[in-house]
């Protein structure tokens, strides 16, 4: 089989890969809720799937430009050769059969998984010393695009020292064996419509009706009718900047087998995700934060006081959601479609039970018959179950020390097409100015977002109050 009839295979399969792998989104989206635990990791291997097939693709193609270029050589420098024994022999002594040619079919891949390869180290030579290797594998390289990393953090120069950087020099039996930060998701920043950000702007700004016309019954005919004017106003988000960045010695960038880079970039992106996340919950605009959800006015301020914290019965979370829904429903008159929660407080509901220790909130398996809400998988993170029709999902940003006890947590339901959020394209970039006397780079990543909730206020209802102190089980 050919190169090209290879390539034809294997973009068939990928685009099989491809269409399962909307088919499982498209689902999830239909039934309002992220993916589950289950097809996350089915989601993933099949995008690792076609991550190899694309990087075979790249081989191939690769194969097949320099066996022309070969054929092209042969042709130039030995016609007769190439006429006599055909384009892959090459010829021999006198009265000796020709001999295959050997031609090169692979080259090693490129910030891959398993790369020895390190991006940033490349983008450092490229642009410092002007390294023309370098410069051709980033070229070839798509990973800031496949990436599209979010970044953060605190700034903290690391060294080959134990305790700042240099337990990535380790034994190589133990070399991938380093335990990454655990950090909470960004389940609510995800939750809303996401918007690429305008360029060449520091300011988001929306059009609002303020008051709408009016029309009223005409008291008798050929009088004049009801007249009232609209007047508008306009809503706003300041575009702010979330950027972190890693002071680095090239020694650890140049000598441990770990790819410190991207073990930076992961690190990074992950506190982003925290950190944007939580200022779209609790920012409070001050300080280049955004506005986030719980500090907005003009939302649905829902306050659950009971001594002896219950979810069913007279005052019981049930009825506090119902509440909320209600609210939305009376100033939006349009219906929530997620609820959002800490995870202990998802927790402490699908512990609660009724008279014979029956679960009020079920699992999946169980079916929903009597069942105050549904459960379907246990997870830490994202989308959890239903409760009253709304999906439930669990963010751990929420934060769990307000109130008068500073031990309450916050529930939040939402209408997720009414929240804004614009986001950029993460940047990457390496230096060395400031640092060539040290052998050092610096690596930053910084992205610019904004935030807008104000649009329709009333599409949120917040509920906060003494049942949602820490839950006891």
């Amino acid at each position: 089989m050919s190169n090209q009839q290879l390539i034809a295979e294997i973009q068939e399969r990928r685009a099989g890969l491809r269409d399962s792998m909307e088919s499982m989104v498209e689902h999830a989206k239909a039934e309002s809720r992220g993916l589950s635990k289950t097809e996350q990791a089915t989601f993933d291997a099949t995008e690792d799937q076609i991550r190899a097939l694309d990087d075979r693709i790249n081989e191939l193609q690769e194969n097949i430009v320099q066996n022309r270029n070969v054929a092209a050589m042969r042709a130039k420098y030995a016609p007769g050769n190439a006429a006599a024994g055909g384009a892959d022999y090459r010829p021999q002594l006198p009265g000796q059969a020709y001999e295959p040619r050997a031609v090169v079919t692979r080259e090693p891949e490129v910030y891959t998984r398993y790369s020895e390869r390190s991006y940033f180290l490349d983008l450092f030579h490229a642009n410092e010393n002007h390294d023309r290797n370098a410069s051709e594998r980033l070229a070839r390289n798509n990973c800031l695009a496949a990436d599209r990393a979010r970044a953060a953090g605190e700034i903290r120069a690391i060294s080959t020292t134990t305790g700042a950087g240099g337990e990535f020099v380790p034994p190589l039996w133990l070399e991938q064996e380093f335990v990454r930060l655990a950090r909470p998701g960004r389940i609510t920043v995800d939750l809303t419509s996401i918007e690429p950000l305008p360029s060449g702007t520091d300011q988001i700004n929306i059009p609002k009706v303020n008051t709408g016309t009016a029309v009223a019954s005409q008291s008798a005919q050929n009088t004049g009718i009801n007249q009232q004017d609209l007047t508008s106003t306009s809503i706003s988000s300041p575009v702010v900047t979330i950027a972190g960045g890693q002071t680095v010695s090239l020694q650890l960038l140049e000598q441990s087998p770990v790819s410190v880079d991207k073990l930076i970039m992961a690190d990074l992106a992950a506190d982003y995700a925290v950190k944007l996340n939580t200022q779209v919950l609790s920012g409070t605009g001050a300080g280049g934060t955004l506005n986030g959800i719980l500090a907005m006015a003009g939302s649905n301020v829902i306050t659950w006081t009971q001594a002896t914290p219950a979810l069913s019965g007279k005052g019981g979370l049930y009825s506090i959601l119902a509440s909320a829904i209600a609210a939305i429903h009376s100033a939006r008159y349009a219906a929530p479609d997620a609820i959002i929660m800490h995870p202990r407080r998802w927790a402490w509901i699908i512990a609660q039970a009724d008279a014979n220790n029956r679960p009020l909130v079920v699992p999946t398996a169980n079916g929903s018959f009597a069942a105050m809400g549904v459960s379907t998988e246990v997870i830490a993170q994202g989308s959890a179950g239903t409760l009253l029709g709304l999906p439930v999902f669990l963010d751990a940003t929420i934060p769990t020390n307000l109130g008068t006890s500073s031990t309450e947590d916050r529930i939040v339901l939402v209408r997720r097409d009414d929240l804004l959020t614009f986001e950029g394209n993460a940047k990457l970039e390496a230096f060395q100015q400031t640092y060539a006397q040290n052998l050092s780079v610096f690596i930053r990543m910084y992205n610019y977002v904004a935030f807008i909730a104000t649009r329709y206020p009333q599409s949120v209802a917040i509920i906060s109050g003494s049942g949602l102190v820490t839950p006891a089980f």
